[in-house]
């Protein structure tokens, strides 16, 4: 079979990668308000992203050609040359795309294409440079003009942003406040009026632009336009912008109108009815605009291949691309397949969900779990603004101060959250709205200006002012969330230079390698995508079973829960740590490290578990203070177990890994003996719990000390062996840290066994 057919359809496989992989990661641009303020059931805003999204492919033909020659310059390229620059660019955005949306970092998609088609040029421009292939230098390959203009565009969409989203949230909750019903009630149709006629120019310019429907002629030349007779036939993207204005008053004037009469008779809730209609004009712009980050590069090897195939007897390796460089219009029926891949990916993808949770945890307006922790930068950040802010509030006076302080105030807000419990949104419809309006906004106004800004740029980081202008950055959480805003910005600059980087060594690479290197990194792609949903698929578990037990302790009650999970996490570790022990005496290095990872993720449950506490304690309404006492209780004894668990299985386990010594036989058997005696003593704690019965309770206490005793002398035997040189310096370290973890589990298990008995004698 052809080679460039293989590769021409490994291109097209990868198409199909990377728009799972891109839309799992570009969803939250359009999903993000509507899911956070839940303007909808999650169904229906679902189905109206999804017709946005179908939409707005048929609108995504003209901007195919940046992969064409937006950014490289064809005609400098050989048939065989520019295939490896496509496959290079595919197998790098697959990759790096997949790992920002499994560890659910929000990232651009339109970066990862120019920087990755950037990189993958140079690379085999440094190819055919070394080997003495043509006259070229290397920036004759790449269009450098056109990677300034978009940095250039990153850091300006990244300000200006931020900056917009504060600033217009800030004047409009200061006039609406945070119970801003009862005014809505009057002055709704106006706000509706004047967010809708932002989105629809918004429609309209964004979508238009190099569309399918742009050069669609509305008045042909010679006939008369405005009075005047036109010299040449007026198309209706010339016609949009020159009437700009126009559509701006007429739409306002026409939707505050149609809002305002719906709302008196269907009694309409405009600003649900704007998050809707900002979500599905991001939906259509995304699609319309980003379609050509998934399939641009493999339509354009697609293309390139029918051209090569059109010339019988061309030599694939002087075969010049120089009609790449022409206009081309892409098949109605892929980009239709396209558009229904993307929605199945929107309904499917468990890790666009995980993105979009990123983006709502940085943005809720409620404190919670962080994701980030802080940083120095972050820290300092939050030091210079509370020192700002005293100093503002001194020269404020007080009765404005007063009166700001009072719109921002959020009592009603959080009593409405209170009562929706669960189901109570991460910020309210208000704030939903500025995002998408000034959103949708900004990005109408740079591309009327040709102004490279990014959808995920600006929609990410209005979202961030909005929710520092709405005060959801507190003195609890601002340090984290500023860390976790500058973690996304500098990812995004990661990912220019990760992709410009990769494609590059991958294009070099392919270069070198041909056929075998093709089929080599094609392997590659899958595995570590396989790899990446695996542990994806675990993290997500592990979150998922702490919201269960969240939720099955406010429908049986603490007690009966904290029962439920002491007796599961018990017999979890006791199980797990007989493995180690078993493993590490018989040097089953396999068997260690499987044991290791499950004592790292029961680590982790523990300690999601103590982070959501207070969150989870505030929802526990009906329950008593003494409940909720004893649920913080036990999370701190079933923390500190699995932290001394994993002080144990760790240690051993880089023993092995590292190849060290064995432990000696005496070691093993010390250490077997004592675990014998260790899961005796957790069976007795979970049949004392279990069946809420302490009368054994006391012969588990003696049990418990004599056994600390045991590791006392066990110490005092592995001393007397060092002395007289009978024991590995790495094999006594990892002893006697054993022991000592042993000894800890032994103190937190019988401290909550105490308190078990405690609690329920009251």
């Amino acid at each position: 079979m052809d080679i460039y057919l293989i590769m021409a359809i490994g291109l097209f496989a990868l198409a199909i990668s990377g728009i799972v992989v891109g839309v799992g990661n570009d969803a939250v641009n359009f999903l993000n308000s509507a899911v956070g303020s839940k303007s909808a059931p999650f169904r229906v805003i679902m189905i109206v992203a999804a017709v946005g999204v179908l939409i707005g492919t048929t609108f995504s033909n003209g901007m195919m050609e940046v992969a064409r020659n937006g950014i490289m310059n064809p005609q400098y390229f050989h048939f065989s040359e520019i295939m490896l620059v496509f496959v290079a660019v595919m197998i790098t955005n697959v990759i790096l795309l997949d790992l920002y949306n499994t560890f659910g970092m929000p990232t651009s998609t339109t970066v990862s294409l120019v920087f990755g088609l950037l990189g993958a040029a140079v690379g085999i421009g440094i190819m055919k440079v070394s080997n003495g292939i043509g006259t070229e230098t290397i920036l004759d390959f790449i269009n450098t003009a056109t990677a300034l203009k978009i940095i250039g565009g990153i850091l300006l969409s990244v300000i200006v942003a931020f900056v917009s989203g504060t600033v217009i949230q800030y004047i409009t909750r200061f006039l609406f406040s945070f119970d801003f019903e009862k005014k809505i009630k009057y002055w709704g149709a106006v706000y509706g009026g004047i967010a809708i006629s932002a989105i629809t120019y918004f429609i309209l310019i964004k979508g238009i632009k190099d569309s399918t429907y742009a050069s669609a002629i509305l008045f042909d030349e010679g006939e008369i336009y405005k009075g005047v007779t036109l010299d040449k036939a007026l198309k209706l993207k010339d016609w949009v912008k020159d009437n700009s204005q126009l559509i701006l008053i007429a739409s306002f004037l026409g939707w505050a109108l149609l809002l305002q009469t719906l709302n008196w008779i269907f009694k309409l809730n405009i600003l649900k009815f704007i998050v809707l209609t900002g979500t599905f004009a991001l939906a259509m712009a995304f699609a319309g605009n980003d379609l050509v980050n998934f399939i641009g590069v493999p339509l354009a090897g697609f293309e390139s291949y029918k051209e090569f195939v059109a010339n019988p007897g061309a030599d694939p390796n002087n075969f010049l691309m120089i009609s790449m460089n022409e206009p081309v219009k892409s098949a109605a029926y892929f980009l239709v397949i396209s558009g229904l891949i993307m929605v199945i990916t929107l309904w499917t993808s468990k890790k666009a969900h995980t993105v979009i949770k990123t983006e709502l945890d940085l943005t809720r307006q409620d404190e919670g779990n962080e994701k980030f922790g802080s940083s120095e930068v972050s820290r300092a950040i939050v030091r210079s603004s509370i020192k700002l802010n005293e100093n503002i509030g001194k020269i404020i006076p007080k009765p404005i101060l007063s009166y700001i302080n009072k719109q921002f105030d959020t009592s009603s807000y959080n009593e409405k959250q209170k009562i929706l419990g669960k189901n109570a949104p991460a910020f309210d419809l208000m704030r939903a709205s500025i995002n998408l309006v000034v959103s949708s906004s900004l990005i109408a106004i740079g591309t009327s200006y040709k102004l490279p800004l990014s959808t995920t740029y600006v929609t990410f980081m209005v979202a961030m002012g909005t929710s520092l202008a709405d005060r959801s950055w507190g003195r609890e959480s601002a340090v984290f969330r500023i860390t976790g805003v500058l973690s996304v910005i500098l990812g995004w600059f990661f990912t220019a230079f990760i992709a410009f980087s990769t494609a590059l060594i991958v294009g070099i690479f392919l270069y070198l390698t041909g056929i075998y290197g093709v089929v080599f990194m094609f392997l590659l792609a899958g595995f570590l995508i396989y790899k990446t949903h695996l542990f994806h698929s675990k993290a997500t578990e592990t979150t998922s079973q702490v919201s269960t037990q969240q939720a099955t302790m406010e429908a049986i009650g603490v007690v009966q829960s904290c029962n439920n999970t002491i007796v599961l996490s018990l017999t979890d570790m006791q199980r797990q740590l007989n493995i180690v022990i078993a493993s590490l005496a018989t040097s089953n290095r396999k068997t260690l490290k499987a044991a290791n990872n499950e004592i790292i993720r029961i680590n982790t449950e523990a300690k999601l578990l103590k982070k959501s506490m207070h969150l989870t304690i505030s929802k526990l309404s009906k329950e008593s203070t003494e409940s909720s006492l004893y649920y913080v209780q036990v999370l701190d004894f079933l923390r500190e177990m699995a932290h001394a668990l994993s002080f144990i299985s760790q240690p051993a386990t880089d023993h092995l890994e590292n190849g060290h010594k064995e432990i000696s036989a005496e070691q093993k058997a010390d250490l077997i003996e004592v675990e014998g005696i260790m899961s005796s003593i957790i069976n007795n704690v979970i049949d004392e719990i279990s069946k809420s019965d302490y009368t054994e309770m006391e012969k588990v206490i003696v049990d418990q000390r004599n056994l600390i005793l045991t590791l006392k002398e066990m110490q005092r035997k592995q001393v007397k062996r060092v002395k007289e040189g009978k024991s590995s310096t790495k094999a006594t370290l990892l002893y006697f840290s054993i022991i000592h973890e042993f000894h800890n589990i032994l103190l937190h298990m019988i401290n909550l066994l105490k308190s078990h008995r405690d609690f329920m004698k009251k």
